[in-house]
C-alpha cells in the first residue's frame, strides 16, 4: 500500500509505474477514500500486488522506477507499506 497526500496533481503515475513492469497488478486506486473508522490523513491510496518480495524490491529499486518516482516524490508526501498477502 502506498499512502499519498497530494501537494500537486499526480496524473497517471500508478498507471505508468504498473505499465513499466507488467508483473505488477494495480488492485485499487482512489483519490477520495472513504474513512469508515479511525483517522485518515491521506488524499489518495494505491494498492498494488507483486508476486513476491524479490519482485517488489527489483521494481522499487530499478532505475526506471526511480526515474518516474521523481514526480511522485516532488508532488506528494507518501508512506509505503509492504505486507504479505493471504495465500
Amino acid at each position: 500500500m502506498i499512502w499519498i497526500q497530494v501537494r500537486d496533481v499526480l496524473t497517471g503515475h500508478t498507471r505508468l509505474a504498473a505499465a513499466r513492469v507488467p508483473i505488477i497488478r494495480a488492485l485499487a486506486a482512489d483519490e477520495h477514500p472513504e474513512v469508515t473508522e479511525g483517522r485518515w490523513d491521506g488524499d489518495k491510496i494505491v494498492l498494488m500486488a507483486f508476486p513476491d518480495r524479490e519482485t517488489f524490491t527489483a521494481w522499487a529499486t530499478s532505475p526506471e522506477y526511480r526515474e518516474i518516482s521523481k514526480d511522485r516524490l516532488a508532488a506528494a508526501e507518501t508512506t509505503g507499506i509492504l505486507v504479505r498477502g493471504l495465500t
